[in-house]
């Protein structure tokens, strides 16, 4: 059944940032479903199991009528998250989410340092504007969940990066390095870090997790490690189609909120019921199970454990959707991984000369 529900409400968003996970051609998509039409599906999905509900975008805080879709979640009985880069945010509608019983907040940063910060997120106000409202969220209640999206640019900072979160009195801190999908994988050439970058910030956070242990500080540091240095794949979403089903602005259904990209016909909200498009539709059933896995794949005793990898992952960088991910040294396209590796070493590639995502690059890139 599906445990977790991620309403993706807009891709419209002030921000620019260059890793974001969202469609290439989200400029080009079609109209976002209304209020009640979200209504629809949360009450549908919720009556199928679903327990969490996740609001994402774009920035869902463009949304007016994201307080009616929390309170909406509450009355169902959703574990409510919102997620969101705290631009557009103000003390009012904190106050406002949680009368209509918001359970979480989470407050995304580029970087530890303004500069870098509002360079990555074009905005010159983005970063005064999360360390305001970080402090507004802790504040109203709320435990403090920020994420900081990390790459070559600014991992090296890492250790500024959890003193700040320290300093903000955070909860829990994800260091998320880079996953490339969307807007990542087209400027992967300027956001993959090296190895070396990688092992030094996972061992300064080690360092860290061990004082702020001895301090008795509850903070808790989770360090997320890009595919591209393992040498298996991650068990994506735990199963096509196990327990995580995304709806988009448009009211697409996805297993994954990557999985637009393939070649597959995935069914909408406003066409079908949720469990038709659980159960039945084609989308959510083409990677199901293990009976579509070639070789290396369909002999191999780990297929229980990570499902053959990302089906993503593996359309984008082999062109086939049903090929192993080539994350995984069993793959025979795992040299385009150790090739990437190669490339980040010597990469020279600044901020600024990668690709933005807004609706200018977004709909030049639709249009070929």
């Amino acid at each position: 059944m599906p445990l977790w529900l991620l309403a993706e409400l807009t891709y419209r968003c002030p921000l620019q940032c260059p890793y974001c996970s969202n469609p290439l051609d989200f400029a080009e998509q079609g109209k976002e479903l209304s209020t009640e039409q979200w209504f629809k599906v949360m009450a549908e999905a919720r009556e199928m199991g679903a327990a969490q509900l996740g609001f994402s975008g774009g920035e869902p805080l463009v949304r007016q009528d994201l307080a009616e879709l929390i309170g909406e979640g509450r009355r169902l009985g959703y574990y409510t998250n919102l997620i969101t880069s705290g631009i557009g945010l103000t003390e009012q509608k904190i106050a406002d989410f949680k009368r209509a019983g918001l359970d979480h907040i989470q407050i995304s940063f580029q970087a530890s340092d303004e500069q870098v910060n509002n360079l990555l997120a074009g905005s010159k106000k983005a970063f005064a504007q999360k360390l305001e409202m970080a402090r507004a969220v802790k504040a109203h209640g709320y435990p403090m969940v920020l994420n900081f999206v990390t790459h070559r640019h600014n991992i090296d900072k890492i250790d500024r990066i959890i003193e700040l979160c320290i300093a903000l009195e955070a909860d829990f801190v994800e260091l998320a390095t880079c996953q490339f999908y969307g807007w990542a994988h087209l400027n992967r050439a300027g956001l993959l870090p090296t190895r070396a970058q990688l092992e030094r910030a996972e061992r300064i956070t080690n360092e860290y997790r061990d004082k702020l242990q001895a301090a008795g500080n509850p903070c808790k540091l989770i360090f997320v490690t890009p595919d591209y240095y393992e040498e298996r794949p991650k068990g994506c979403m735990n199963g096509w189609g196990s327990i995580f089903l995304t709806v988009t602005p448009d009211g697409t259904a996805l297993p994954c909120h990557g999985a637009r990209q393939l070649p597959v016909q995935f069914p909408n909200v406003r066409e079908h019921s949720m469990q038709h498009i659980w159960y039945d539709s084609f989308g959510f059933n083409r990677f199901r199970g293990y009976d579509w896995m070639p070789e290396p794949c369909r002999s191999c005793d780990e297929k229980e454990k990570d499902f053959g990898g990302c089906r993503c992952q593996a359309f984008m960088l082999t062109g086939d959707a049903s090929n192993a991910d080539p994350v995984c040294a069993k793959s025979a396209d795992h040299g385009i991984i150790l090739a990437a590796r190669e490339e980040a070493e010597t990469a020279s590639q600044t901020i600024d000369q990668m690709t933005f995502r807004n609706d200018r690059n977004s709909r030049l890139i639709a249009r070929g």
